[in-house]
C-alpha cells in the first residue's frame, strides 16, 4: 500500500521522504483544508526530494466554484507544476449545487497530462458519490481523495469500501482525513491501494503574542473574503 503525506511546509515534506512516505502531496494552510504552495516552496521541495511530489491546485479557502480568473490561475499553476518536474495534480472543480464541474475538471485533466490527476476531497461535497464516481472513472482520473464523505474516514469506511469495489483497477480510491493506526491497519486489510494523511505534531514556536494575526471571520466554507471596491473608494475619498 503507498503511503501518501500531506505535507503542509517544507519541513513536512522533508520528513515525509526521510520517514519512508512514498509520496507527498504538497499544499500549505491545512486550517482551510489546504491551498496551492508557492513558487518558492515549490522550488525548494522539487530541488530537495527525491520522492514523487503531487501539488494541491487550489487558488483559495472556501468553496470549489470558480470565476473565470480563478480558473486561469489554476491552470497558470498546472503549467509552473509541469516546468519543475512535479509528479502530479490535484484538484477539481465543483458546480454551484456542488455536483462535478464535467468541462473545467476535463480541462484540468487535460492539461495536467501526462501527469497523475487526483480529484481532491470536493468528492466529499457531491450530492450523489457514486454518480459522481462515475463521471471521474469517465474522465480517466488517477485518483480520487475522500474521507467517504464523513468527518473523518473511520466514519465513512463504509461508503469508502463501497466506492473501491466499484472503483476497481479504474481509479484509485485514496482514504484521506482522520487516518488513526486502527483505520489504516483496516486500510491495508481491505486491500486499498494507498492511503493519504498528514501525521503532522504541533510544537509551539513562541509565546502567545499580543496581537494574533489569525481571524476566525475567515473560517466559514460558505463565505469568500474579498477586497470590496466601495469599501476602498469610501477610505480614499476620505484622505483625499
Amino acid at each position: 500500500m503507498k503511503i501518501e503525506i500531506c505535507a503542509n511546509s517544507y519541513a513536512s515534506a522533508i520528513n515525509a521522504e526521510k520517514a519512508g512516505a512514498d509520496r507527498i502531496e504538497l499544499c500549505v494552510e491545512l486550517a482551510v483544508g489546504g491551498i496551492t504552495p508557492s513558487y518558492g516552496l515549490l522550488k525548494r521541495v522539487m530541488n530537495d526530494l527525491t520522492i514523487p511530489v503531487n501539488v494541491l491546485i487550489r487558488p483559495r479557502s472556501g468553496d470549489f466554484t470558480y470565476d473565470a480568473t480563478e480558473f486561469d490561475v489554476m491552470k497558470s499553476d498546472i503549467e509552473l507544476c509541469k516546468k519543475l518536474g512535479c509528479s502530479g495534480i490535484v484538484s477539481g472543480v465543483l458546480n454551484t449545487d456542488f455536483t462535478i464541474d464535467v468541462e473545467r475538471t476535463k480541462e484540468l485533466i487535460a492539461l495536467t497530462k501526462p501527469l497523475s490527476f487526483t480529484f481532491h476531497r470536493a468528492f466529499d461535497w457531491t450530492p450523489d458519490p457514486f454518480t459522481a464516481l462515475a463521471k471521474l472513472i469517465d474522465m480517466n482520473v488517477d485518483m480520487v481523495l475522500t474521507s467517504g464523505q464523513e468527518t473523518n474516514v473511520e466514519k465513512g469506511m463504509s461508503l469508502l469500501e463501497q466506492l473501491r469495489k466499484i472503483a476497481g483497477d479504474r481509479l484509485v480510491i485514496l482514504p484521506g482525513g482522520g487516518v488513526t493506526n486502527a483505520s489504516i491497519v483496516e486500510f491495508k486489510n481491505n486491500n486499498f491501494k494507498a492511503v493519504h494523511f498528514s501525521a503532522t505534531e504541533i510544537y509551539t514556536t513562541i509565546e502567545t503574542p499580543k496581537i494574533l494575526m489569525n481571524s476566525t471571520r475567515f473560517f466559514d466554507e460558505t463565505k469568500v473574503a474579498i477586497s470590496d471596491v466601495a469599501k476602498i473608494e469610501n477610505m480614499i475619498d476620505l484622505v483625499n
